[in-house]
């Protein structure tokens, strides 16, 4: 014969619920909740995405988009430090075949007996530099990890001369002392403006060779600008103007919802 249960023990076992049974409900009550917050969250960014798609643009770029660039750009020129630069490789690791990051303004064909540099010192002083005249200032060489927007980068070797060698054989140095420096292709097709101490950087180069040879056609021959610190947006091939501003010049794919700075 069995000892009898006590009552208090009887009345707690039948308020329990088998465990099996507990579980499965709190699963689907867990599931239910996280199904509500996913359509609420859907709900709310989907309200975002179409407020910021209606908003004006500035640039090519909603506003609050292009106002979140702008203060990365800040904060990126803040920190920016002139005298460190990006890491140099032996010319050994460079590339032989070197990618093209795009043809805009590329068109036609130039010839180096007519092609000018114009340097646009003040309005209706500009300064017409042959190409023979560059390459008789000092050449710096270069063997860099170049990168792209588009999320490639090969090691790259370039040469030409230091731009902030061409301001002061040129004397442009009261120049040089705006805020920015914009460069144009000669059809005018692609246009790009640099922050001036980017662009007076000690690896910055008006460059007129790839691999130990003329620059290649697709690669901006007979000039263009190699500027390790930025991405290759920036690095405008085939130069054909150089101007100076206080304030910031036209650029094609700031134009186009890009970062201005487009540093690294």
């Amino acid at each position: 014969m069995y000892p009898p249960l006590k009552r208090n023990s009887l009345e707690k076992n039948s308020h329990q619920l088998p465990e099996e049974e507990l579980s499965s409900k709190s699963i689907a009550r867990k599931t239910i909740v996280s199904f509500v917050v996913l359509i609420l969250l859907a709900v709310a960014g989907w309200m975002i995405f179409n407020k910021v798609k209606t908003e004006p643009k500035l640039s090519g770029t909603p506003k609050p988009l292009r106002q979140v660039l702008t203060v990365n750009e800040k904060v990126f020129s803040a920190l920016f430090d002139p005298g460190k630069k990006v890491k140099e490789y032996p010319i050994d690791a460079a590339v032989k075949k070197v990618r093209v990051n795009g043809n805009a303004g590329m068109a036609g064909v130039i010839d180096t007996a007519t092609w000018r540099l114009q340097v646009v010192r003040a309005i209706g002083d500009t300064l017409q530099v042959s190409l023979e005249d560059i390459k008789k200032l000092p050449k710096k060489d270069i063997v860099f990890n170049f990168k792209c927007i588009e999320g490639w980068s090969q090691v790259t070797h370039w040469g030409g001369v230091p731009l902030s060698t061409f301001i002061d054989a040129y004397q442009l140095t009261g120049q040089s002392q705006m805020n920015y420096i914009g460069l144009i292709t000669p059809d005018k097709k692609y246009y790009v403006g640099i922050d001036m101490p980017s662009a007076l950087h000690a690896q910055t180069l008006l460059c007129y060779e790839m691999n130990g040879a003329p620059l290649p056609m697709n690669q901006g021959y007979p000039l263009r600008l190699i500027i390790p610190v930025k991405y290759g947006i920036k690095h405008l091939k085939r130069i054909g103007t150089l101007f100076f501003s206080n304030e910031k010049p036209a650029d094609y794919w700031a134009e186009r919802g890009y970062d201005y700075y487009a540093g690294h």
